[in-house]
């Protein structure tokens, strides 16, 4: 019997793994498609690949650049071309079923893009991972979603291949290099693009077949897994850069975030493919080469987040901007004195933004003649907003309330009806974030409601941190919180009590420090470490740490 993909047509999948790993359809949030007429046309058969790049082939975008890297240009038919490519190989030659998992480990770089493509044309569900993760966070990864496939920038193999070694589920792992051309040896996949043919027509999938297990860190320190649907990847398109900072034909996007975050995916892959737009890639963004970037390539758009939008204004005044228009901040919350200070050495209004994994993508803020600073704004056409108390009841008035959301995407924990069951409630997506309502209906953020640490945009769960720290042999106890921070919003604050408590000292907070980087990924390590003969503790034994972040 064909399996039936919830609410759409027969699921094209025919592994089903994902699909039986979906939350049980009661505890699903309702998914209201109404909120604009692009969203309530969606058909019940849709392939995110052919819906994105297949239109600009057909509405004769084929010439036209979609993305650049340094010095070299790729065209919508070039993009086009290595997708159907990469599709081709992993169905004739690697067996890829439709529904297997395809682990996808790179920076900003066109071949990733054409490598992300190639799986969802292919019928494949991506696991994007961030490049900085080491081989126990990916061979974590890897077990959970059982990977069959995994495609890895040339650079970055050797964790993956370690990983592998612990991880039976993976069958096949191929490497590529930035821009697909074979210039490396053990560049598998590029070497098979070049005899692999092109023409491969994307799967037809249902509307509703996952397409991306996105994975990020809980606050327990295990990461969970959310699932998205072709449509889901559809609707994002259709909401922030529809009606809030409008994408056209001819912009070209600059932006900081990672692909392998969903804010990344939207804002340099999802976005502008669905309106047409061209972006510029940076595997590394520092400050100087997205200025240089912005000047060199006359961008129109910039999205990252306040971390960097803080750090550009210290040399500004060096490039020539006057080719920017618009600006988005997101990944975390943007204060109102950086908003101030960029609008002053700018004259732009940033907009400031709030999305989140389980969401997929942006559901809220303002556009820039709406703007509030410092407020987030209010819910993007096509969703809804509102404040509830601890029961998921509406709280009227002000607040302060956490915030549910209702729109065309949702929250579907992978394998985990009990998340699934915190994370919504009465159909409502509750975010994990404390706001404030003024009485315009502008949302104001106050703070998180669990104990994640956000810094610089990145989610970072203090209770893998500790983890790690008690594997050192120095270390006897230690608790892990988020510090505030002017720069990065928050940092990784450690407090450990040693074994000896004469290794206290500078050289022991770098051991640790380095300790960290050498196990998870670098940007989760403890910036500031404290040492304590005692951390504060219930009668039970359990350490409290809102004293400590009451220290903080």
């Amino acid at each position: 019997m064909t399996p039936r993909a919830p609410g759409g047509g027969p699921s094209a999948h025919r592994d089903p793994f994902v699909r039986e790993r979906l939350p049980p359809r009661d505890l699903w949030p309702i998914l209201d498609y109404s909120g604009s007429p692009e969203l309530a046309a969606y058909p019940d058969r849709m392939n995110i690949a052919q819906a994105l790049l297949g239109r600009a082939m057909a509405l004769g975008f084929g010439d036209q650049p979609v993305y650049a890297y340094g010095d070299v240009v790729w065209s919508y038919r070039h993009l086009w071309d290595r997708a159907q490519r990469v599709a081709r190989w992993l169905v004739e030659t690697k067996g890829l079923v439709p529904g297997n998992r395809v682990m996808l480990r790179g920076t900003n770089t066109p071949m990733q893009i054409a490598a992300w493509f190639g799986v969802a044309m292919a019928g494949g569900v991506a696991v994007p991972t961030m490049p900085m993760l080491r081989a126990r966070e990916l061979g974590f990864l890897l077990e959970r979603a059982q990977v069959t496939h995994a495609l890895c920038d040339i650079r970055l193999i050797e964790e993956l291949a370690a990983a592998k070694e612990k991880a039976p589920s993976l069958r096949h792992l191929a490497a590529f290099t930035a821009l697909g051309d074979a210039s490396h040896a053990e560049a598998e996949l590029d070497r098979a693009l070049q005899t692999t043919p092109a023409g491969f027509a994307p799967l037809d999938t249902a509307a509703d077949d996952p397409v991306l297990i996105a994975f990020t860190s809980g606050t327990t320190g295990n990461p969970k897994g959310t699932i998205h649907f072709h449509r889901d990847l559809l609707a994002i398109t259709d909401a922030c850069p529809r009606y809030q900072v409008p994408i056209r034909p001819g912009d070209m996007i600059l932006g900081t975030p990672p692909i392998a975050f969903t804010y990344g995916l939207g804002v340099q892959v999802l976005f502008p493919t669905r309106h047409l737009a061209s972006v510029a890639l940076l595997d590394q963004a520092t400050p100087e080469r997205l200025l240089e970037t912005i000047q060199r390539q006359r961008v129109t758009m910039l999205f990252s987040a306040p971390t960097m939008f803080r750090a550009l204004q210290a040399q500004i005044g060096h490039y020539d901007l006057r080719s920017l228009e618009r600006c988005l901040s997101g990944g975390e919350h943007l204060p109102a004195p950086t908003w101030e200070s960029w609008n002053k050495a700018t004259g732009h209004r940033l907009v400031d933004v709030i999305g989140a994994t389980e969401m997929l993508h942006i559901f809220m803020g303002s556009p820039p003649l709406a703007i509030r600073p410092g407020a987030t704004g209010k819910a993007l056409p096509g969703y809804r907003a509102r404040l509830v108390d601890e029961a998921g009841n509406p709280i009227e008035g002000r607040g302060p309330g956490r915030l549910a959301v209702i729109g065309p995407t949702g929250c579907r924990y992978f394998d985990d009806a009990e998340r699934q069951k915190g994370y919504v409630k009465q159909g409502w997506n509750l975010t994990g974030d404390v706001f404030e309502r003024d009485e315009d209906g502008y949302f104001w953020y106050q703070a998180r409601s669990d104990d994640m640490i956000v810094s610089a945009g990145y989610n970072i769960a203090g209770p893998e941190v500790e983890r790690v720290l008690l594997e050192h042999a120095k270390v006897a106890e230690c608790a892990v919180i988020g510090a505030p921070d002017a720069e990065r919003g928050q940092i990784v604050k450690a407090f450990v009590v040693l074994k000896d408590g004469r290794d206290g000292g500078s050289e022991t907070v770098k051991e640790l420090q380095d300790f960290v980087k050498s196990v998870i990924a670098p940007y989760k390590y403890p910036r500031a470490i404290v040492f304590r003969d005692d951390l504060p503790k219930t009668p039970t034994g359990k350490i409290q740490r809102f004293k400590l972040k009451e220290e903080a």
